[in-house]
């Protein structure tokens, strides 16, 4: 069984999909309960099965996003 931090937390979760891939889900913790678990994402709403499942954890707010460089000001 995989630990899970409070729903509101940004997390990584690592799963087995179906054809038996792993794959990651990156977002905001909503919801859990004994059967599955829900990340909103730059995917969307992912419901991911408790039982594929290999890893999740807790990690930090995204950074800020990097200021453009307009290309017609540089010398």
């Amino acid at each position: 069984m995989v630990n899970l931090p409070e729903p509101g937390h940004r997390v990584v979760v690592r799963y087995i999909l179906p054809t038996g891939q792993a794959t990651d889900a990156l977002g905001e913790l909503l919801s859990t309960d004994a059967m599955t678990i829900t990340v909103s994402g730059k995917r969307g709403v992912e419901r991911i099965p408790r039982g594929a499942i290999i890893a999740a954890k807790e990690v930090p707010p995204p950074p800020a996003p990097r200021p453009r460089r307009n290309p017609s000001s540089q010398p």
